[in-house]
C-alpha cells in the first residue's frame, strides 16, 4: 500500500529546520520509493494572484522524491476564526487548486491536521485517507478532525480514546526515530569532563515548565545544559509563545553561564550532537502541555543514544522506568529538581552498559522505516477485511 504511491502529507506545522513526526514520516515515505508532497498550513497572506503564483511547489531538499507545497489563500484567513462555514466553502476550491497544481492523482492523504482545516471530504473519494493525530485534541474542531478517515493511528491511547466513536480501525503506533540518530550512541563518559545534559525542541513553547527548568539549571552550576531548537521568533517553524514571559525565560537561559543555546539545526546535526550528551531533560507543565504529558517525539531520539532521560510524567512510559526516569505527579514538577539531582549523583549506574543497550534496542525497534512497515501491515489487513 505504501510503496510506489503518490502521498500528500497534510501538516499543521510548516517545513523548516526543525523536524517532528510529520516531517520525518514524509522523508521516510520518500525514501521508501513514494512520491511525497508535504502541504504546509496556509500563510496568513491574502493573494488574488493566479493559482500558479499563490500555490508554490518546490523540492524539499531532504529527498529527491519529496516536495513542499506552500500556499496563500484567495480569501481572508480570519474566516477560520470568524466565519468557519465561509472558510470551509472557499477551502474546497483552495484544495482543488492545490491538487490541480500537483497535476497527478494522489493515492494517499495522510493528515496530521487537528485544526479540521483540510476536511477529507474535500479530497477525491478514491484516495486512501489516514488520520494521524500526534497531539492532544482539546477543542471541538480537533475532535471533529479526521472525519471520513479510512484508518486512525496515534502515539497515545488517550488520543485514540477520543475518537473511539469512529467506526474505523484505531491503532496505537509509537513515535518513531530516524536512522541518523544511531550514528554515535552507547558511548562512555570521560570522568574528567563536565557532565552535559541535552534538551531539544521549541523553547518558545508556552507549556515548558520554565520556573522548574531554570531552578534545575541554577542548582547545578557544574553541569552544562546544551539546548537545540528555536528560541527566537525568526527561528520557529513550529510556532510558539512570543509573550514577555517567554522573552524573560529565554533571556534567563542566555544569561546562565552553564547553558548553551545552539538554535535549530538539521536532523543529522542534532543526531551527531546529542550523542555527546550524558543525560537528557524534559520539563513540561503537564497541565499546560499540548500533549498532556502522554508522549513526546523527542524521547525516542534521546533513547537512541542510550543515555538516561529525566522527565516530567509521561503516561506512555509509566511502566518503563528503565527507559525514562520520571516524576510520578501529574499536576506538578516540584519533585523534578530532586529527581534530577538523584540521577546525576548515580549517573554511571543509570548509564551502565546494560541500561544503555536496553534503551538503544527499544529505539531501534521504533525506526521510522519500521513504523511505516507496521502501518502498512495494518492498512493491508484492514483493506483485506473490507
Amino acid at each position: 500500500m505504501l510503496k510506489n504511491k503518490r502521498i500528500l502529507i497534510v501538516s499543521p506545522q510548516s517545513w523548516g529546520n526543525m523536524f517532528i513526526a510529520k516531517h520525518h514520516y514524509a522523508i521516510e515515505l520518500a525514501r521508501s520509493g513514494n512520491e511525497v508532497y508535504f502541504l504546509d498550513p496556509p500563510s496568513a497572506n491574502l493573494s488574488l494572484k493566479p493559482a500558479s503564483k499563490r500555490i508554490r511547489i518546490a523540492p524539499s531538499g531532504a529527498h529527491e522524491n519529496l516536495f513542499v507545497i506552500r500556499h496563500d489563500l484567495f480569501f481572508p484567513y480570519r474566516f477560520y476564526f470568524h466565519g468557519k462555514p465561509i472558510f470551509l466553502f472557499f477551502m474546497k476550491f483552495q484544495i482543488a487548486s492545490i491538487l490541480k497544481r500537483i497535476g497527478k492523482k494522489i493515492d494517499v492523504i495522510w493528515s496530521f491536521d487537528l485544526g479540521n482545516m483540510y476536511r477529507f471530504s474535500f479530497f477525491p473519494s478514491e484516495a486512501y485517507k489516514i488520520f494521524h493525530p500526534v497531539d492532544e485534541p482539546t477543542t471541538r474542531e480537533s475532535l471533529k478532525s479526521g472525519e471520513e478517515a479510512d484508518i486512525i493511528f496515534s502515539v497515545t491511547n488517550e488520543i485514540l480514546g477520543k475518537y473511539a466513536h469512529r467506526k474505523v480501525p484505531s491503532i496505537f503506533v509509537h513515535h518513531g526515530v530516524s536512522q541518523e540518530f544511531f550514528s554515535s550512541n552507547g558511548s562512555v563518559r570521560d570522568a574528567h569532563e563536565a557532565v552535559r545534559v541535552g534538551l531539544s525542541g521549541n523553547f518558545l513553547r508556552p507549556d515548558i515548565d520554565r520556573d522548574i527548568l531554570l531552578q534545575i539549571v541554577k542548582e547545578n552550576p557544574n553541569i552544562i545544559f546544551e539546548c537545540w531548537g528555536a528560541y527566537e521568533k525568526t527561528q520557529a517553524n513550529l510556532g510558539g509563545d512570543y509573550s514577555d514571559e517567554a522573552s524573560k525565560f529565554v533571556n534567563a537561559l542566555k544569561k546562565s553561564p552553564n547553558v548553551i543555546l545552539h538554535g535549530p539545526v538539521k536532523t543529522k546535526d542534532l543526531a551527531k550532537s546529542i550523542g555527546r550528551m550524558d543525560a537528557f531533560l524534559i520539563c513540561y507543565d503537564v497541565i499546560k502541555d499540548a500533549s498532556k504529558g502522554t508522549n513526546y517525539h523527542k524521547v525516542m531520539e534521546y533513547l537512541s543514544t542510550g543515555k538516561v532521560v529525566i522527565s516530567n510524567n509521561i503516561t506512555t512510559y509509566k511502566d518503563h522506568e528503565d527507559l525514562v526516569v520520571m516524576v510520578q505527579e501529574r499536576d506538578h514538577n516540584k519533585n523534578l529538581p530532586r529527581l534530577f539531582a538523584k540521577v546525576m549523583s548515580q549517573l554511571d549506574q543509570y548509564n551502565s552498559p546494560e541500561m544503555q543497550e536496553r534503551r538503544i534496542t527499544f529505539a531501534k525497534e521504533n525506526l521510522y522505516h519500521n513504523k511505516i512497515l507496521v502501518i502498512d501491515k495494518y492498512i493491508e489487513s484492514h483493506s483485506a477485511r473490507k
